[in-house]
């Protein structure tokens, strides 16, 4: 191995702070996805059950894509995967400012979108990340997924601002041309290598090889089948668990701002309080990555996220005001903020880091499965019942469960 001199930086860190950038461009370009709800409602007289299923179609699309990425990123080189992302993503992007029909719309922003958001996100970036950590792996995919909240925070409030002064076209235009020039340009420059091994380094920019030996031994990869892993009790817990949570999550971030509106809160105050999710997950990313280096096991530290997330929900339900949709706003956004980090935290402590871009991408169909569903049937009963209030009931129902739930995963040395 080559010798590390204190002066240089270790090459994750460059990985982790490209990864920032690139979750920030793909999940805030798509979590201001509810920015365009009503403009699309008023122009077209589409139903917001209509609308709700391309935002379903997209995520069940990037959820089931997921499998395949993480098969490649264990394999080649993540540029490629997050260049053509990037590409794919940015004519999605472009092309849905020209739809005029559901179908065109489903085709363009579900499919296709689906697809090339799937070569951006957590998959491969975060797979990525933790292939260069041991000990610091959580503090390194807490700053790196920080990037999501960044990009909500960032591009939620700018597309508000174009869909009010513009219109929604622009807003998918500038959308698509952000995505282009930080995904092709990032991936070409910092995602060249998989792992440090292979490039005569060692994971953290640990200078002793017998002490990663020691610590990688802990976590000996498992290689599982996909039927295999199914059947796995850690798995299923950790598949349901967070299928609901991101069912939870995506059913807010696609009605968050048409039931504010709804409330009679200004438009534009009405998108902010997205960013003002994306603000607060951004400190709760940063804290939960901390803490799962800090405590015995990461799982306590996805079980307080997830009890964030069920209060905010309590405070949504009452929300009347725009003061009391950002109190709403910080408290769940905190929580949100620990699914990001501790999903492949909790991967590589239960099935080790060099299988954790296929276990994940497993994972990641499930959690499409229950993030494609959430705002589609949060759609069908709004248009039965006019009203979100049911949507937030069902939603603090399911986050009680996911909270208890979680505390049942085992512990690593426990078998499948």
């Amino acid at each position: 191995m080559k010798s590390k001199s204190a002066s240089d930086i270790f090459w994750g860190w460059y990985i982790v702070g490209a990864a920032f950038f690139v979750l920030a461009i793909n999940y805030g370009s798509r979590y201001c996805f509810g920015v365009f709800v009503k403009p699309l409602a008023t122009d077209y007289g589409w139903s917001r059950s209509v609308i709700s299923l391309g935002a379903s179609l997209n995520m069940f699309v990037y959820s089931a894509c997921a499998v395949v990425i993480g098969r490649m990123v264990d394999r080649i080189a993540p540029r490629w995967i997050v260049t053509g992302g990037a590409v794919i993503a940015a004519v999605s992007f472009i092309l849905t400012a020209f739809v005029r029909e559901p179908w065109q719309f489903y085709l363009v922003y579900g499919l296709l979108l689906g697809i090339g958001s799937s070569g951006l996100g957590v998959v491969a970036i975060n797979s990525s990340v933790a292939k260069w950590f041991i000990r610091k792996r959580g503090m390194a995919l807490g700053i790196s997924t920080m990037g999501v909240s960044f990009g909500t925070v960032a591009l939620t409030p700018l597309a508000g601002v174009i869909v009010k002064d513009f219109n929604w076209q622009a807003g998918f235009l500038v959308l698509g041309i952000i995505t282009l020039v930080v995904g092709v340009s990032l991936s070409q420059l910092f995602f060249r290598k998989i792992r440090p091994e292979d490039h005569g380094m060692l994971p953290d920019g640990e200078t002793r090889p017998e002490l990663v030996v020691k610590i990688d031994a802990m976590q000996e990869p498992i290689r599982m089948r996909f039927g295999d892993m199914c059947g796995d009790k850690r798995f299923q817990v950790l598949a349901l668990s967070f299928g609901l949570a991101v069912m939870v999550l995506m059913t807010v971030f696609v009605h968050q701002v048409a039931f504010a509106i709804d409330q009679g809160i200004d438009r534009v105050l009405a998108a902010s309080s997205l960013a003002a999710v994306g603000l607060a997950g951004f400190t709760g990313q940063f804290f939960f990555g901390w803490l799962s280096d800090r405590i015995r096991d990461p799982k306590y530290a996805s079980f307080l996220g997830m009890v964030f997330m069920l209060a905010g929900l309590v405070v949504l339900l009452q929300v009347t005001s725009a003061r009391g949709l950002f109190f709403y706003a910080v408290i769940f956004g905190f929580g949100y903020g620990s699914l990001a980090p501790l999903m492949p935290i909790l991967l590589a402590d239960r099935f080790g880091r060099h299988v954790l871009g296929s276990v994940y991408g497993f994972v990641t169909l499930f959690l499409g499965i229950g993030g494609s569903i959430g705002p589609y049937l949060a759609g069908i009963m709004y248009d039965r019942f006019g009203a979100y209030t049911y949507v937030w009931q069902a939603d603090i129902v399911i986050m009680i469960f996911v909270s208890a739930y979680i505390l049942t995963l085992k512990p690593k040395e426990s078998g499948p």
